[in-house]
């Protein structure tokens, strides 16, 4: 049995891979918005973020021999709660990693307030595309006055953000990824001075919001992606599927 840790759009290609060659597994994800469309690809659901312990217990439990990561590039903390649960159970684990497309060319910054104090060197609306889990840290450091945020249209998500005190005219509640053109008219429409966004890869719309930038001139800042030692790490999901398959049982 294999649990996949999902919550991207390249868990559930994978989760339909395995529903392809018959492989049993559960699919994990953390918010109801994940819950919903997971449900179009897995038979088997838990929802709610897994400690390492709860993670443990979940495998030895349900007889779990491989987890395969597939979480987003920034979901940091379940990767590495996996990795040590896996070292722990002596079970296998792999990682699907987005390609990054960062360049030296590009502004980045290695932490949030690295990447505020970078953006602070700007005027104009501050136009963040970070999504909301983030969003009470990024306040810490920039006028909340200043912010427009681009962010997914759920309910759980709005709440959260008007809870930080955001109004309405703030808040850009829209599912992607989107084209550059697409970008181009909304950094347009808001009067973005700057853009902070993350490393999210072509399937998180990456290569698309710094293009959008480039051609308006407008300074695109990227919060980078820790970088962590992931075990049998794969940017195919061929790969990947291929190598789970033959993976001792």
């Amino acid at each position: 049995m294999i649990l996949l840790l999902g919550g991207t759009s390249e868990s559930l290609k994978i989760a339909e891979a395995f529903n392809e060659c018959d492989q049993s597994f559960y699919l994990s994800v953390v918010s109801d918005y994940g819950e919903n469309l997971a449900s179009y690809a897995a038979e088997h659901i838990i929802k709610g973020r897994l400690t390492e312990s709860e993670m443990i217990a979940f495998i030895q439990k349900h007889q779990i021999t491989k987890v395969v990561d597939a979480t987003h590039p920034y979901a940091i903390e379940v990767s590495k709660n996996a990795i040590c649960a896996c070292n722990g159970t002596g079970v296998n684990y792999f990682r699907f990693e987005r390609t990054s497309y960062l360049t030296d060319e590009m502004i980045s910054a290695a932490s949030i307030k690295t990447a505020c104090q970078k953006a602070l060197e700007y005027s104009g609306t501050i136009y963040l595309t970070t999504g909301s889990k983030t969003l009470g840290e990024f306040l810490k450091y920039l006028p909340k006055e200043r912010i427009i945020v681009r962010v997914l249209p759920t309910i759980e998500v709005l709440m959260a953000i008007e809870n930080l005190g955001l109004s309405t005219g703030q808040i850009e509640a829209i599912k992607g990824p989107f084209s550059k053109s697409l970008n181009r008219e909304l950094l347009i429409h808001n009067q973005a001075g700057v853009m902070i966004t993350k490393e999210s890869g072509q399937a998180g719309g990456f290569p698309e919001k710094v293009q959008a930038c480039n051609e308006l001139n407008i300074p695109c800042i990227v919060l980078k992606r820790e970088q962590i030692e992931y075990p049998n790490k794969f940017s195919s999901i061929e790969e990947l599927i291929d190598r789970v398959k033959g993976a001792i049982k």
